[in-house]
């Protein structure tokens, strides 16, 4: 996989990342970098549901996203702790836009 992919937040996962403590948001950096080159990390979790959410952890925080193949970007559109980032309203206000 020699293309390289755009990450991109959507406002609220951008939020949601700024709120989080340093050491937390350098981890997590460090996390969205690498999913510029492989956004099908080892590891990656394909979420249940109709949508094709995939789902990366770093420590007790989760970033859930998107791949865009066609485009080549990640769709970042949740970061946070694992006991908030799955919260159902939260997932359902956010629809595919591709």
């Amino acid at each position: 996989m020699g293309d390289r992919y755009r990450v991109e937040l959507l406002p609220g996962a951008r939020r949601q990342f700024e709120k989080l403590a340093l050491a937390v948001r350098h981890r997590l950096q460090t996390a969205i970098d690498r999913l510029e080159s492989d956004p099908r990390p080892p590891g990656v979790k394909h979420l249940s549901g109709p949508d094709g959410l995939l789902r990366v952890r770093v420590g007790d925080y989760r970033i859930i996203y998107w791949v865009i193949d066609d485009r080549l970007v990640v769709l970042i559109i949740r970061v946070g702790h694992r006991r908030e980032v799955y919260r159902a309203a939260a997932l359902r206000t956010v629809r595919r836009r591709d």
